[in-house]
C-alpha cells in the first residue's frame, strides 16, 4: 500500500498545517538516517521568520543539506552543509537521538545543537524530524532563550540521502546532557 503522504505537496502547506501533518508521521530510526539530505525551508510562522529563512538561501553561503550518521543504536552525529563559492563546507554539528516531540510527545528524530560549541548551540537550536515517505522527511526547527521562544515551529524539508556522510565535525560541549531545556517532553 502506498503511503498517503507521498501525494502531499508540503511546499503549499501553512506552518499550522505542517505541524498538524508532523503529528501524523513516524520517527525514522537512528540507523535509517545516514548520509546527506538536501534541505529546504517550508512555510514559516511569521514574516520575520520568513526573512530569516531567506538568509539560508543567500547567494554568499546558501544552505544545502543536513547530514547524519549513527554512532550507536541510540545516538548519532550530524552537521549542516553550505556552499561557499564552489566548495561545500560543514557547519553546525549536532547530536541525534530519538526522543519525545515537544509537539505531541511521540518519538521524533531529534537534532540537539547544544551538544557542540557553535552559533546554533548558543541559541539552543533543536530540530525534530519525522518521515513523510521514502526519501522525504519533514523537520521542525526550534530555537530560543526561553520556553515560549522554543515553541515556535520553523518547518523544513529533507530529501535523500543524496550524498555520503563526509565525517564528524565540531567541539563537544563538556559535561552537556540533553534535558527538558532542549527536549521538553523528556522525563
Amino acid at each position: 500500500m502506498k503511503n498517503h503522504t507521498a501525494l502531499i505537496d508540503v511546499q503549499s502547506l501553512s506552518t499550522e498545517q505542517l505541524v498538524a501533518l508532523f503529528s501524523t508521521l513516524q520517527a525514522p530510526t537512528i540507523e535509517e538516517m545516514h548520509g546527506e539530505y538536501a534541505a529546504s525551508m517550508l512555510s514559516q510562522p511569521n514574516p520575520l521568520a520568513t526573512l530569516a529563512g531567506l538568509s539560508l538561501s543567500n547567494p554568499l553561503l546558501p544552505w544545502q543539506s543536513k547530514a547524519f550518521r549513527p554512532v550507536d543504536q541510540h545516538t548519532g552525529s550530524g552537521y549542516n552543509t553550505f556552499l561557499l563559492g564552489s566548495r561545500t563546507i560543514r557547519l553546525y554539528p549536532v547530536q541525534t537521538l530519538i526522543a519525545p516531540s515537544r509537539y505531541d510527545g511521540q518519538p521524533a528524530y531529534q537534532l540537539v545543537y547544544r551538544y557542540f560549541h557553535s552559533l546554533c548551540g548558543a541559541i539552543n537550536m533543536v530540530d525534530e524530524i519525522r518521515k513523510l515517505d521514502d526519501g522525504r522527511y519533514l523537520g521542525i526547527g526550534t530555537w530560543g532563550f526561553n520556553k515560549k521562544q522554543r515553541q515556535i515551529p520553523y518547518p523544513f524539508l529533507l530529501q535523500g540521502p543524496h550524498y555520503d556522510y563526509r565525517g564528524d565535525i565540531g567541539r563537544i560541549r563538556r559535561g552537556f546532557q540533553a534535558s527538558t531545556a532542549q527536549i521538553p517532553a523528556l522525563t
